[in-house]
């Protein structure tokens, strides 16, 4: 995860620095590939002292903020905060009523990894694995949200407009990628 710290209105610590670092490396364990994290701490008023911690994983924006007298306890509030977002979104998730609608099971099957040259022309692909999940419905952004905190390559899913079954992907970018049927007329 690339993380920057700005200072603004106070002199620049490597302590300060390695500190907001850290605790913002500690969130990564609720993503899945948090991409950037922009750590922004500020005096105001001779006194206060803010954090803001703004946070963006593959779409999904993230901000905690926090002022107190001191800075060390700004940083651990913005980042509890943004904790809190996290849980919050799995808990949601976790006990999240499926949406009216049905909701079929699919089958999902590992092939076998062969080297091209070393596979025989009339071999056919042996299926090492099966695993058997439900597409639910949902949103395609319920759905990236569901990928993303459940650290998922790809997630199979009734998209709730169309009612047709639908494939989110993970990109070899980072970003996600839908495959879906055409629409009928």
């Amino acid at each position: 995860m690339q993380v920057s710290v700005t200072f603004r209105h106070m002199d620049a610590t490597d302590a300060l620095k390695s500190f907001a670092a850290d605790k913002v490396a500690r969130i990564e364990k609720y993503m899945h590939s948090p991409t950037d994290a922009h750590v922004v701490l500020s005096v105001e008023r001779g006194h206060l002292h803010r954090a803001e911690i703004n946070l963006t994983a593959n779409g999904i924006r993230i901000r905690g903020q926090e002022t107190s007298e001191d800075m060390y306890g700004s940083i651990d509030g913005a980042t509890q905060k943004i904790e809190r977002q996290l849980k919050k979104w799995k808990n949601k998730l976790a006990s999240h009523k499926p949406r009216e609608g049905h909701f079929m099971k699919v089958s999902h099957g590992v092939i076998a990894a062969h080297e091209p040259e070393a596979m025989a022309p009339e071999a056919a692909p042996v299926i090492v694995q099966r695993q058997e999940v439900d597409a639910r419905p949902m949103s395609l952004d319920e759905a990236v949200m569901q990928m993303e905190l459940l650290h998922e390559e790809f997630h199979v899913f009734i998209n709730a407009h169309t009612n047709a079954m639908n494939v989110l992907y993970r990109r070899a970018d980072g970003g996600f990628g839908v495959i879906e049927p055409p629409m009928r007329h």
